[in-house]
C-alpha cells in the first residue's frame, strides 16, 4: 500500500514544478475556531463554515483533492447537501481545482468575482493558457460578487474585499467568529498577494502591476484579526492547530502575522518587479 506522502508525489507528477507535496497529503479536519472548520489538506486550505441553514465552503483544494474535502466534510458529521453555498479566494488550480466536483456534488451556488470569472468558467491561468498543467475542471459561476459586497447565509455575512494581483479577481473574505471565552473577533482569509508563477514585465494580464500596488495600500485595511490564508505556511496552521487545545486565547487569533506576510509579499514583489524590468532594459 502507497503512503499518504507517496501517493501526494505521484499525484503531482503531474503537476507544475512549484507545486509542493504536501498540497495532497491528506489531513483530518478540525475545528478552527467558533463555526467555522478546516477540510482541506496538508499544505491547502479549505474551509468550512457551519450556519443554521447549511454551510459555506470556502476554497476545494487541487482537482485530485476534492474527494478528500468531500470525505472531510462528512467525518465533521455534516452532509453534502449542507453546502449551500460555494466561494472561492482565487481562480488557481491549486484553490480552485476542486471547485466544479463539489458543485455537482453539493448543488451548492458558486460565488465569486468578475475579475477570476474567465479563469474559473474555462478551468485555465490567464496570460498562461498554453501551459496545460494549470488547468482545472471549469465551474460556473452563479452569482458575482463586488468589493465590499456580502455573501449571507443562515444570519451569518461575510464580506467580499478585493485584493488583485495574484489574480484578477482575488478575493479576500471576512466574517464575524467568537472565540471559546464568547470574545467577538473576526475570521480574515487572505487571497494572497504573491507573484508565484504570474510575470510582471510583460504582465500576466493587463494591470497586473497597478492590482499588486493597489492591494498593498488596501491590504493592511481590511479588518480581522483570525488569520486564515489558502497555503498553510502563509499562517503557520500545523504549529497553530497543535495549541488549541491549550488553555489562552485562539492561536488563529493573530493579526500580526496577517501584517507579517502582507509586508513580505510586499517586499518580494518589488524585488521581482525590479528583477522583471532589469532583465526587459527598463
Amino acid at each position: 500500500m502507497k503512503s499518504p506522502l507517496l501517493a501526494a508525489a505521484l499525484a503531482l507528477t503531474a503537476a507544475p514544478a512549484f507545486a509542493q507535496a504536501n498540497w495532497l497529503l491528506p489531513a483530518k479536519p478540525y475545528r478552527v475556531i467558533d463555526n467555522t472548520y478546516s477540510v482541506g489538506s496538508a499544505g491547502l486550505t479549505a474551509l468550512l463554515i457551519v450556519t443554521p441553514k447549511g454551510a459555506v465552503l470556502l476554497d476545494a483544494g487541487m482537482p485530485q483533492h476534492a474527494g478528500t474535502v468531500e470525505k472531510n466534510i462528512l467525518s465533521l458529521g455534516f452532509k453534502l447537501s449542507d453546502v449551500k453555498i460555494l466561494l472561492t479566494s482565487h481562480g488557481h488550480f491549486d484553490h480552485a481545482g476542486g471547485l466544479a466536483r463539489l458543485k455537482a456534488d453539493t448543488g451548492a451556488a458558486m460565488i465569486a468575482a468578475q475579475g477570476d470569472r474567465y479563469a474559473l468558467e474555462k478551468g485555465v491561468y490567464p496570460g498562461s493558457e498554453s501551459n496545460k498543467l494549470m488547468n482545472f475542471p471549469p465551474v460556473k459561476i452563479d452569482r458575482v460578487v463586488k468589493d465590499g459586497e456580502t455573501v449571507e447565509l443562515g444570519g451569518l455575512k461575510l464580506t467580499a474585499h478585493l485584493t488583485p494581483g495574484h489574480t484578477a479577481g482575488c478575493t479576500t473574505w471576512t466574517w464575524p467568529v467568537k472565540d471559546k471565552d464568547g470574545a467577538a473577533h473576526t475570521a480574515l482569509y487572505f487571497c494572497s498577494a504573491s507573484v508565484a508563477a504570474n510575470s510582471l514585465v510583460p504582465e500576466q494580464y493587463p494591470g497586473i502591476v497597478a492590482d499588486y500596488r493597489h492591494t498593498f495600500a488596501t491590504a493592511r485595511t481590511i479588518p480581522g484579526d483570525v488569520f486564515l490564508a489558502p497555503h498553510s505556511e502563509f499562517f503557520d496552521a500545523p504549529a497553530k492547530q497543535a495549541r488549541l487545545s491549550q488553555p489562552g486565547p485562539n492561536p488563529f487569533i493573530d493579526r500580526a502575522g496577517y501584517l507579517k506576510v502582507i509586508d513580505a509579499q510586499q517586499k518580494a514583489f518589488e524585488a521581482s518587479l525590479a528583477k522583471a524590468q532589469a532583465k526587459a532594459g527598463k
